[in-house]
């Protein structure tokens, strides 16, 4: 693996989260947080942003999935964060627009330091698969805290969630490995301030 890589083992009393991620890989996934289409949509993340990303989770399952999915969440975030190091010759900013046959999502991104997250998205369904459908705005959120992004994500239009989830997660990986490109002009860190 390159030098930008993060590695995260995240243990609560309610789950154990693995993540190994290089941002710049090739978009090679091993995922297993034991729900399905949540493995799905990150798996999109790593194809579409052509990022390595293995994460292996355990949790309370039995309670339900929310544990289990913040925690992912927050680990993925820290590997990102961690991966970036003083995010010195980024690009920093990029958006993506991805259509899933009749839905489109709209990612933009700025690895600037400062969390923040605006999400705009509805669903019909309470579950898409084994994910309840409310917890995905959390997974952006919870990513965007724990990498340090500003991260902006909204469905413009859509009917299927299936679609319109998938569209999201394939624009955040666009979108991040956009941002995540070393530009060869930019030797320095991308701030008017020296620091990110």
């Amino acid at each position: 693996m390159s030098g930008r890589t993060g590695e995260i083992h995240r243990v609560t009393k309610e789950t154990d989260v693995a993540v190994l991620l290089n941002l710049d890989g090739v978009g090679q996934a091993d995922i297993h947080t034991g729900i399905g289409f949540y493995d799905h949509m990150l798996h999109h993340v790593a194809h579409h942003g052509l990022f390595d990303l293995s994460i292996n989770a355990t949790g309370d399952l039995h309670i339900d999935e929310h544990h289990t999915v913040e925690d992912v969440a927050i680990s993925l975030g820290q590997a990102i964060d961690q991966a970036l190091g003083n995010r010195a010759g980024i690009a920093r900013m990029a958006d993506a627009f991805v259509t899933m046959d009749e839905s489109l999502a709209q990612v933009i991104v700025d690895l600037s330091g400062r969390p923040y997250c605006v999400f705009t998205a509805e669903f019909t369904q309470d579950h898409i698969g084994a994910l309840s459908s409310s917890l995905i705005a959390h997974v952006f959120e919870s990513i965007s805290v724990h990498a340090r992004m500003n991260l902006h994500a909204r469905v413009l239009y859509g009917r299927d969630d299936h679609h319109k989830a998938e569209a999201l997660f394939k624009a955040l990986g666009r979108a991040l490995s956009a941002a995540t490109t070393l530009d060869p002009r930019r030797a320095g860190i991308p701030s008017t301030k020296g620091v990110i």
